[in-house]
């Protein structure tokens, strides 16, 4: 699964062949939680405090390069990669 960021221990990644509704694949550790894109819910999965809260900052930051991301994705484009937290 290409990875798009990795910042404080999270790796952040999105699968070519993955299902809607677009979402991202965020992990630390070993918990992951799958995250739509358009409204920022878990779909599934789960991360501690601290990991969730990093991760939704850094979604509401790149939200518009996920959805960009999503559709690279959709034409089996590279997907690139997105700028973490400071």
């Amino acid at each position: 699964m290409p990875e798009l960021c990795r910042f404080y221990g999270i790796v952040v990644r999105m699968r070519y062949n993955d299902h809607d509704p677009p979402h991202f694949h965020a992990a630390y550790g070993d918990q992951e939680a799958q995250i739509r894109i358009d409204n920022l819910e878990i779909l599934n999965g789960r991360l501690p405090g601290r990991a969730i809260r990093l991760v939704m900052e850094w979604a509401s930051l790149h939200q518009e390069e996920l959805w960009e991301v999503w559709e690279r994705r959709t034409r089996q484009e590279p997907l690139g990669s997105i700028e973490p937290l400071p």
